[in-house]
């Protein structure tokens, strides 16, 4: 179970330092794998640069070795990209996450020819990441398999939804290639099929239940993994009830956890969502 974990800010809109600590050691406390700092979930789309490259540093400096930590690097700019990962790589992370390229619309060549432009120019663990729903591009797994050829990339994590799809890059894929689940709602089944494990927005509310369902699944313990996985279902959806991370910052706020502070364009969760995301809580017992 590899969070994707929030960007906690402070009530002037800043990155709160103290907050990001807190969730760090709540996070190693609560059996949580692995940490991506910077992704979706942390708001990469509204740090700067410069943030962008703190809170990554900072992330490295308080884990101090005890769990991996893995930098959100992608851009749809591959010049960018590169620079970013080379920063994070810098800061001392274990592997970086990198997004298909948004809004430009690139041809499966072009993607194909973007992440080994990055795997060239900086060398350390590359995970894919494909999410289709946020980019508008959909990298076909025939693009996956020839990436997955290119010795630092190493992982993918797909959030298509599809397991289908996920099952058909287990079988395709190197068996050191890791298939990691970027949808929780499906993240079991696609364990149960030989994913090997998850990056997780429910984790960043629930870490030790996602922890605990992800271990059972990756062992093949499936009446396991699924029982723990029944418990998680509700809080899976809510934290997509509004675009994330809005649900998630809100449930964290709920937990005593951070601030409920999120940047603009994104708002804070609507009032008619308070009760389906308490009672997802409380279904899983962590309020």
């Amino acid at each position: 179970s590899m969070v994707a974990m929030v960007t906690p800010l402070n009530e002037e809109g800043a990155v709160d330092w103290s907050a990001l600590e807190g969730l760090v050691e709540h996070h190693i406390s609560q059996g949580t794998d692995g940490i991506v700092s910077v992704g979706t979930t942390g708001e990469s789309a509204t740090l700067d640069h410069e943030e962008h490259g703190e809170v990554i540093t900072r992330t490295v400096k308080v884990v101090a070795g005890r769990i991996p930590v893995i930098g959100g690097t992608g851009a749809n700019s591959t010049t960018e990209a590169i620079a970013l990962t080379q920063r994070a790589v810098d800061a001392g992370v274990d592997a970086c996450l990198l997004v298909v390229p948004y809004y430009n619309k690139p041809p499966q060549e072009g993607l194909y020819q973007h992440f080994k432009a990055i795997a060239e120019a900086v060398a350390t663990p590359q995970i894919l990441y494909n999410v289709p729903g946020r980019t508008a591009v959909d990298m076909h797994n025939d693009t996956t398999v020839r990436l997955a050829e290119i010795d630092n990339i190493v992982a993918i994590k797909d959030a298509t939804n599809d397991l289908d799809r996920g099952r058909d890059l287990i079988a395709r894929c190197p068996s050191d290639f890791a298939i990691y689940s970027g949808e929780d709602g499906s993240a079991c089944e696609l364990m149960l099929a030989g994913g090997k494990g998850t990056i997780s927005v429910t984790a960043n509310v629930a870490p030790q239940l996602m922890h605990r369902m992800c271990q059972a699944a990756v062992l093949g313990h499936a009446d396991e993994a699924r029982a723990l996985n029944n418990q998680l279902e509700d809080l899976h959806k809510a934290m997509f009830l509004e675009s994330n991370p809005i649900p998630a910052k809100w449930a964290l706020e709920q937990q005593g956890l951070i601030g409920g502070r999120i940047r603009l364009p994104l708002v804070s969760l609507s009032e008619q969502y308070h009760d389906r995301v308490r009672s997802a809580m409380h279904r899983a017992g962590i309020l």
